[in-house]
């Protein structure tokens, strides 16, 4: 062999694939090579195909003849101390767009105060367990707010589109580095997984205090220290006012209190289109049927499904589309007050649970708001009005309004509902009550499309679950598209899902590293 590495790329069956010995010997004779003529085989790139009769997996590798190089997964990153910093900047909400907002400021020399409303990852955990259990919403910490933000204790899904905003890599070595599987490396599409992403947060917050940043829970902001449109810093619920050179805002997507705040002390923020609608439910059993087209799917992981539809109502055009399916996963309560019901999807890392769960929503354009009478909040209203409908028809706890899926294309009360993996519950309930009469005919008509897709999807073997409202922002914080600031105040810097620039965990935590780029161009 010769003294390069050999780039190889085979498509192997799942049962060779996914064990690593037959794996490594299926490789080195694709290169034409024994094990003896190579010292290292590096996994670049999984994925799998099913498109053919039988499912089969992609691997591209590098086949090293010698010891392969240190950096092989890129660079650790290493941290200055930044205890003395001559330059600020206060980070509101300790997200995926915070965490990595601070740490970007602490390898530019920067200081991060990184304020949460809610709790560390493991003191979140009961009142995780008090809103299952005991259906108790704390309005500060839950699904949505905490440590790590939404994602932390939802899914840990780490596939982007938003592949021009960043580097995708870096966020992944960076993830590996505190503690993430390296699988995520070489998966197409990369997931933590709840049960493990809880630790990766945790040291990410140890790494920013480590460096000097400071990281403070139970620290809700409640007004902004404003000056000649200039944002000073911010006052807690504590009346602490704590300033700084710039506030990065990375609230997340539910930070209703955060966008009534800016409303109300005239920062322009601008109504934004969204999604909402339901989770589905079904057996996993089922959808690996569906889509590997196997009895059993043996080695393969839990199967996932991307689905899409443009539907026709009252001469409006409105997609509705799968969000953030989960296999082998749960249905978890996502409320961030009483008197509301919304649910969102979670799997383990080993996605071995019975069922599979997705979100099934569909557009919300700014001409299906009330702007006339709520303005730049009526998307905000919209969610409100329909998770306070969802808790009222359910009987006002975190029980959630449900139908079987055949039973709903018929417009038809379920009499009786599926086991589910939704903790609190389940009450039948007519969705169409729920969403209103538009809402739920776009989501028949998309339904009704899936079922031509996946054998089996649109039947009573499956139920939906309402209500899906937090897919994104229904609010936009606006920006300068080159600096990054405030159009009107300067040293606010709005980030992330809850400013409307970001979709998911990485693309999040992208915008967080660029934000910080933004202020050091800002202070220098």
């Amino acid at each position: 062999m010769s003294d390069f590495k050999r780039e190889i790329e085979v498509l192997l069956p799942p049962a060779e694939a996914y064990d690593e010995f037959a794996r490594y010997r299926a490789l080195l004779a694709a290169a034409g090579l024994t094990p003896g003529e190579a010292d290292f085989v590096h996994l670049r790139k999984r994925s799998i195909d099913a498109r053919g009769r039988q499912p089969l997996v992609r691997l591209r590798a590098d086949i090293y003849p010698t010891t392969p190089p240190a950096d092989l997964f890129g660079p650790w990153f290493q941290y200055p101390d930044v205890s003395k910093a001559r330059r600020s900047v206060l980070i509101v909400g300790a997200g995926p767009a915070g965490l990595f907002a601070a740490l970007r400021a602490i390898e530019l020399g920067i200081r991060p105060v990184v304020l949460e409303r809610g709790k560390d990852v493991r003191t979140r955990r009961r009142d995780l367990a008090a809103l299952n259990k005991e259906h108790l919403v704390n309005p500060d910490s839950n699904y949505c707010f905490g440590e790590g933000g939404a994602g932390t204790y939802s899914d840990g899904k780490l596939y982007t589109r938003a592949t021009k905003r960043g580097d995708i890599g870096r966020i992944l070595r960076l993830l590996v580095q505190h503690g993430a599987t390296p699988d995520i490396l070489v998966d197409a599409h990369p997931h933590i997984g709840t049960n493990k992403l809880p630790l990766v947060v945790a040291a990410l917050r140890d790494s920013i205090r480590e460096a000097g940043g400071e990281v403070r829970f139970d620290t809700r902001v409640t007004d902004l220290v404003l000056e000649n449109q200039r944002l000073r810093g911010v006052i807690t619920a504590s009346g602490e006012a704590l300033e700084a050179d710039a506030v990065i805002l990375a609230t997340g997507h539910s930070a209703r209190d955060i966008y009534e705040l800016l409303h109300r002390r005239g920062v322009l923020i601008e109504a934004k289109p969204f999604a909402l609608g339901v989770r589905v439910e079904h057996q996993q059993q089922l959808i690996d049927q569906a889509q590997y087209r196997l009895p059993e799917r043996g080695p393969l992981p839990a199967a996932s499904y991307s689905l899409v539809h443009q539907t026709q109502w009252q001469g409006k055009q409105r997609g509705v589309f799968s969000f953030c399916m989960c296999p082998g996963g749960f249905i978890v309560p996502a409320a961030t007050a009483p008197g509301e019901v919304v649910v969102n999807g979670m799997s383990p890392s080993r996605r071995d649970s019975r069922f599979a769960n997705s979100g099934i929503v569909t557009a919300i354009e700014l001409e299906d708001m009330d702007l006339r009478r709520h303005g730049v909040l009526a998307g905000l209203r919209l969610q409100e009005q329909i998770e306070q409908r969802a808790c009222r028809l359910a009987g006002n706890t975190q029980l959630a309004p449900a139908q079987r899926l055949g039973d709903f294309l018929k417009n038809k009360v379920s009499g009786e509902l599926l086991e589910t993996s939704y903790q609190p519950g389940l009450v039948p309930v007519a969705m169409d009550e729920v969403l209103g009469a538009g809402l739920a005919e776009r989501l028949r008509q998309g339904f009704r499309n899936f079922g031509q897709k996946i054998p089996g999807y649109a039947t009573n073997a499956a139920q939906i679950v309402g209500v899906e409202s937090r897919t994104s922002s229904p609010v936009r914080i606006p920006r300068d598209r080159d600096t990054l600031e405030h159009p009107e105040v300067r040293g606010l810097f709005p980030c992330g899902e809850g400013a409307g620039y970001a979709g998911g965990i990485v693309s999040a935590a992208m915008d967080g590293e660029r934000c910080a780029e933004a202020v050091l161009a800002a202070v220098s």
